[in-house]
């Protein structure tokens, strides 16, 4: 467990207005409050080494709980967002988890933004923004480690808005079709 907080980098700006994913607006559907925004809340935290150790806690236990499986494979579906209470899930199972989790130690949703990337083979991927004081942090079920957004490797794409059930682009305004290699 890291003993200090990261250096403060840049956040990460939104571009526009986007469309959520099918997926996300079904799992909408099934747990509305899941996707409330809450707008009196903060959409920024201010990073404490609690709340670090929280975010470093939670992406190391999830990804060493939960067993990465393409939708396909799990449920039969090109893409399907939702806990992976049995155990199994892919990139945006697993980051629902973790958002969950961080909210029952006391973060606030708003702050904890679901986000579609490309990751390094071109593919769709999701993970969790943590957006701070100190910039935009990713857990990631490919690491353990919590990155800045401009340590990732990755190309953003969109996550969900600040102010309301919106998405909002985070450069590129292509999407990939599904969010989920495992």
């Amino acid at each position: 467990m890291p003993t200090s907080l990261p250096a403060a980098s840049d956040s990460l700006l939104q571009s526009g207005p986007a469309e959520p994913t099918l997926a996300w607006l079904m799992f909408c559907e099934q747990l509305a409050q899941e996707c409330t925004v809450d707008a009196s809340e903060p959409s920024v935290v201010r990073l404490s080494q609690d709340i670090w150790s929280s975010l470093v806690e939670v992406n190391e236990r999830v990804n060493r709980t939960i067993l990465p499986v393409t939708d396909r494979d799990h449920w039969g579906v090109v893409d399907r967002w939702d806990y992976p209470d049995d155990g199994l899930g892919d990139c945006e199972d697993i980051q629902l988890l973790k958002r969950k989790l961080l909210i029952e130690a006391g973060l606030v949703r708003r702050a904890l933004r679901m986000t579609v990337v490309v990751d390094e083979q071109g593919e769709g991927h999701a993970v969790l923004m943590a957006r701070t004081d100190h910039g935009d942090f990713i857990l990631d079920n490919k690491r353990d480690a919590v990155l800045a957004w401009q340590q990732s490797g990755y190309r953003y794409v969109k996550r969900e808005g600040d102010d309301s059930a919106a998405w909002a682009w985070l450069g590129d305004r292509i999407a990939p079709i599904v969010t989920a290699n495992r």
